[in-house]
């Protein structure tokens, strides 16, 4: 089988699209190397972890050919090359899926992250809503197959775009190889001396954009709730623009400076799990999530969880997670201080069960042989 992708993200994106583009990929061609993986993108960006995939076995690079290039060419004339390159499916990885497809005779399968643009419209411009908006519901329309990355996700999707049920497919996103071998904590405190030598030896840490959904304030808010004798600081891995000034304000005006760490320009993702594997407890009370990568991350690598108790952060967390409503300042304070008052026992059992459930509900070769299943699917 030829199957086709949209890889724009998977060239020129190193965070969460990116992400989900080159592990979805390179765990289908390790499992079914059979097949050949068709890389369809307005443009290469070449670096340590895009190299690969232009000198991996069985995958080829389509660029386009014609003076018609960028996002024109991948929204309204990758269509017409499908059925030139003989595609049998075509797999759009984000959220959209090029003009036409419908009448082009190639199968199609679309990947629905989230519709944040729907429910936290305030984060969004009016024009940039409008395009989303445009391209997802033809996505959603056409597509022969739709694939929502957590049950939150498709239900969402049925909710905003009228999409029968059985139509969907609920695929989880895949982790990053590296966190399912775990990392010494002594060579963690090697590599964070190296990258962030300022840092405390004990810390909290939360890992994502800083805007009003994520809800870096509400963190916030419950530390200066927790007594000053048992409050941790907190390692911030992420940046933003109006709302982390909100928050910076806050913390100055409550005397909170001494309790941050921000840090926005990590090398790789082994620094990142470095982090996980040396905070003492993970913070993500986000308002809303398609998955909650982060989440996972953080179990995988020993990290206690407290996350939110909607949207789908509870199928990422699992039972071992602490579960909180995100509007409660109150609630997340006592979450914190009950994963830091746990015992030594205590924590190496929630550790653990965290750990097991991550590792079953989300190895990336159960997701790959699930999305071959859908591609099939999608060609019946």
């Amino acid at each position: 089988m030829r199957i086709g992708y949209d890889a724009k993200r998977l060239f020129c994106n190193f965070t969460g699209l990116g992400n989900y583009s080159r592990n979805n990929i390179a765990a289908l061609r390790e499992l079914f190397p059979g097949n050949d993986y068709v890389l369809f993108t307005p443009k290469v960006r070449v670096n340590d972890v895009t190299r690969p995939f232009l000198d991996m076995e069985g995958v080829e690079v389509k660029t386009p050919e014609t003076l018609v290039k960028g996002g024109f060419w991948r929204t309204c004339m990758l269509s017409g090359l499908l059925a030139k390159e003989h595609i049998d499916v075509f797999h759009g990885l984000s959220h959209e899926l090029p003009f036409g497809i419908d009448r082009s005779g190639v199968a199609s399968v679309v990947t629905i992250h989230d519709v944040a643009f729907k429910t936290f419209p305030q984060m969004y411009h009016w024009h940039d809503r409008q395009i989303y908006d445009l391209k997802m519901r033809y996505a959603c329309r056409h597509a022969d197959r739709i694939v929502a990355i957590s049950e939150s996700t498709k239900h969402d999707v049925m909710r905003f775009y009228g999409v029968e049920e059985s139509k969907i497919d609920v695929v989880y996103q895949p982790v990053q190889d590296i966190y399912y071998t775990p990392m010494s904590r002594d060579e963690a405190q090697t590599l964070v001396q190296a990258f962030a030598p300022g840092l405390p030896h004990e810390f909290m840490l939360y890992v994502g954009s800083v805007n009003s959904r994520k809800n870096l304030l509400g963190i916030v808010k419950a530390m200066e709730r927790i007594p000053v004798e048992s409050r941790l600081p907190l390692v911030i891995v992420g940046n933003g623009r109006e709302y982390k000034l909100q928050v910076e304000q806050f913390i100055a005006e409550h005397g909170m400076e001494k309790y941050f760490f921000w840090l926005s320009n990590l090398k790789d993702n082994h620094q990142l799990q470095a982090l996980y594997t040396l905070a003492l407890v993970f913070l993500y009370p986000s308002f809303y999530e398609g998955f909650g990568l982060p989440v996972v991350e953080a179990l995988l690598s020993g990290c206690p969880v407290v996350t939110s108790n909607i949207s789908s952060l509870p199928e990422a967390g699992g039972d071992a997670s602490a579960l909180v409503n995100p509007g409660s300042d109150e609630e997340i304070a006592d979450a914190i201080k009950g994963m830091l008052s746990l015992s030594d026992e205590e924590r190496k059992s929630k550790v653990s069960a965290g750990r097991d459930y991550a590792e079953r509900m989300f190895r990336p070769d159960a997701i790959a042989r699930q999305l071959m299943d859908v591609y099939q699917r999608a060609k019946q």
